[in-house]
């Protein structure tokens, strides 16, 4: 294993067939950047909360790529263009323009200039580094498998009704991974017991959609949590609860290990 980082990413090389993706777990914010957020958006409350912890340890020679500066700076997961990923849907931009309760976040919003910058300075360094890892480890198996790793509050009424599930698994619909990861991943969930759908409100962001290619032998899949199930609360200041982790990390392992069990299988 090694560690490169070369900021805003930081990437862990392992020799395995599986790469984890942490686009929201960031909480870097350049000064001139966090000077033009207001108390709102200076409280972070968007951030995938102690995801990379979550995931932390759970198999080795894993590949990790993360991006360390916060979703407000532009969101990694939203294409470059700027288009909606859910259209008629409410949801959040490029460049955030409100929090998740559709809550102003900055006392100036950011220009054409501004957003311009930082696709160049952060969006394309992330997207970079996972393209890099992505090819890399395709060249040494014959088969990559990105697992996006998010989590969301499980209770946002401006963005869906009701309480979300516990695991949501998204595959842009069974276009982006092969059949069988997509089954494993919802097997697994089920025998949990815990809630868990396929493709509901969020089907997987513009990275699984992005690279999701099976035909070309580069399976992606996202992962959305609901924070409910590793935080002490879904409100400030968002703590780590060792033994809700604990639960997950078993269910997250199993799927994991499977995930790496299938790469042999999946060869294009």
């Amino acid at each position: 294993m090694s560690t490169v980082h070369v900021p805003p990413v930081e990437v862990v090389r392992g020799d395995g067939p599986l790469i984890l993706g942490f686009p929201h777990t960031g909480t870097y914010l350049p000064e001139p950047i966090q000077a033009k957020l207001n108390a709102c958006g200076r409280s972070l409350a968007d951030t995938d909360w102690h995801i990379e912890r979550l995931y932390d340890g759970l198999l080795p020679n894993v590949t990790t790529v993360r991006a360390t500066f916060h979703r407000y700076v532009i969101d990694a997961n939203r294409g470059p263009d700027g288009a909606s990923l859910y259209p008629g849907q409410n949801t959040t931009g490029l460049v955030p323009l409100t929090d998740f309760d559709g809550k102003p976040i900055w006392t100036e919003e950011p220009t054409g200039a501004d957003i311009a910058e930082r696709k160049a300075n952060f969006h394309a360094a992330y997207h970079e580094a996972l393209a890099a890892e992505i090819e890399r480890v395709k060249a040494r198996h014959g088969v990559a498998i990105l697992y996006d790793c998010h989590s969301i509050r499980s209770v946002i009424p401006f963005l869906f009704e009701g309480v979300l599930p516990d695991f949501n698994i998204g595959t842009n619909n069974g276009t982006t991974c092969d059949q069988r990861i997509e089954a494993a991943a919802v097997d697994i969930c089920a025998a949990s017991g815990r809630t868990h759908v396929l493709n509901g409100r969020f089907k997987g962001g513009w990275t699984t959609r992005h690279y999701g290619r099976p035909e070309q032998g580069v399976h992606a899949i996202q992962m959305e949590l609901a924070q409910s199930t590793h935080l002490v609360s879904e409100t400030q200041p968002f703590a780590y609860d060792e033994g809700k982790a604990a639960a997950m990390r078993a269910t997250l392992t199993e799927i994991l290990q499977r995930l790496v069990g299938l790469a042999p299988e999946l060869k294009a």
